[in-house]
């Protein structure tokens, strides 16, 4: 057992963190790979990947033993290198993609037949949060909240008017012991425009959405059953198989048919709707480094008037130049008189945009995928 909890709520020991590291972050290509994804990347500069640094920030919570990670088949190589103390019994390996649904629906599900009760949190592999210790507040109260049959979600407090994020609007007060500032969310709203975004953030109670989730397992997997009942049979014939010699046959069998479905759809918004949903205010600096502009914000500290460069072996050359450069092949490269620049060089593609541009490098990806350029993916 995890110690060094000190007043926190008896509920915290039967907490159990998931880490879906799923998607290749196709706002990222050419850096971002289906072979190396975006969680394989140390885009902080901390000198660790994303998914090492989400394991530090969650074994003071839950205990090292008490952590699993969702992960493709291609990946468990890689994840296990960097995160030699995660057990063979918390890998949990999908032979294909089929969104959080699956990926965290599984957990839940595995989790629950090992130990009835668990209380799951689920924090993605690629986001790069800096204050642990309030992240830390933050989920224990969601536990808390969870603990009262609540399914949970961490909102961010908004910076400023966003548009690459979803966004939660926050209603009444919870009362329940342990979290102060539990409140109901009213609904969940999509990427909005900046207009929208501004109004949102004027108006004080709408937080972004994180995608962080911490229930009671069989709460989840309830609430999941009553939108996806085929899903949720899938699942848990799939978790009924998974600690026997007949998990690679039931797997092959079923996962093909798992609906592909994001959490939000399957279990948030439908709860949110149900007056099940809480969400607890996180105060803390959080980015899901979606594109490389807001992988230039958050390397430059919000400076506009900087150059960014990330790469071990970077050669850059700049005059009167702003924005980001991610070279990983050691080519000099130079900047005159351009702001705002993205440039990410790979042995094998290139790519030259503007931060203003960055969330459309998805549809190069897109393009690529269709006209059958699947070595460069």
């Amino acid at each position: 057992m995890w110690h060094g909890r000190g007043t926190e709520p008896e509920a915290v020991d039967r907490f159990y963190s998931v880490i879906p590291a799923g998607g290749i972050g196709s706002r990222l290509w050419p850096l971002s790979r289906a072979s190396a994804p975006k969680f394989l990347h140390d885009l902080t500069g901390s000198g660790q990947t994303l998914l090492r640094d989400t394991w530090n920030r969650l074994v003071p919570i839950s205990g090292p033993d008490r952590i699993m990670v969702v992960t493709g088949r291609a990946h468990r190589a890689a994840v296990e290198a960097q995160l030699p103390e995660l057990s063979d019994l918390n890998v949990v390996l999908e032979s294909e993609g089929k969104d959080s649904s699956a990926a965290i629906g599984l957990a839940a599900a595995i989790l629950q037949r090992r130990e009835p009760g668990v209380i799951i949190g689920s924090f993605a592999a690629d986001q790069v949060i800096n204050d642990n210790r309030r992240f830390r507040q933050a989920v224990v109260e969601a536990i808390a909240v969870a603990d009262a049959g609540y399914i949970a979600t961490i909102g961010i407090q908004p910076s400023e008017p966003a548009i690459g994020f979803g966004y939660i609007q926050s209603g009444d007060a919870i009362s329940v012991p342990g979290a102060p500032s539990a409140m109901s969310v009213k609904r969940f709203v999509e990427k909005p425009d900046l207009v929208t975004a501004r109004r949102y953030v004027e108006a004080g109670t709408y937080l972004w959405n994180a995608g962080m989730f911490i229930a009671r397992a069989d709460r989840l997997l309830e609430q999941l059953g009553k939108t996806q009942p085929e899903l949720l049979a899938g699942l848990l014939r799939l978790a009924e198989a998974w600690d026997t010699p007949e998990r690679g046959a039931i797997v092959d069998e079923v996962w093909p048919s798992l609906a592909k479905i994001a959490i939000d759809y399957s279990v948030a918004e439908p709860s949110a709707a149900e007056g099940v949903l809480a969400v607890i205010p996180g105060d803390f600096a959080w980015d899901d480094v979606g594109d490389f502009g807001s992988l230039a914000k958050l390397q430059s500290g919000g400076r506009k008037s900087d150059l960014a460069i990330l790469g071990e072996n970077a050669r850059v050359l700049s005059d009167s130049s702003s924005g980001i450069v991610v070279s990983e092949t050691g080519r000099l490269i130079s900047l005159i008189g351009v702001e705002n620049i993205v440039v990410v060089d790979t042995a094998d593609a290139l790519l030259v945009t503007t931060s203003e541009h960055a969330q459309r490098v998805k549809s190069v990806v897109d393009a690529l995928k269709l006209s059958g350029r699947t070595d460069v993916l």
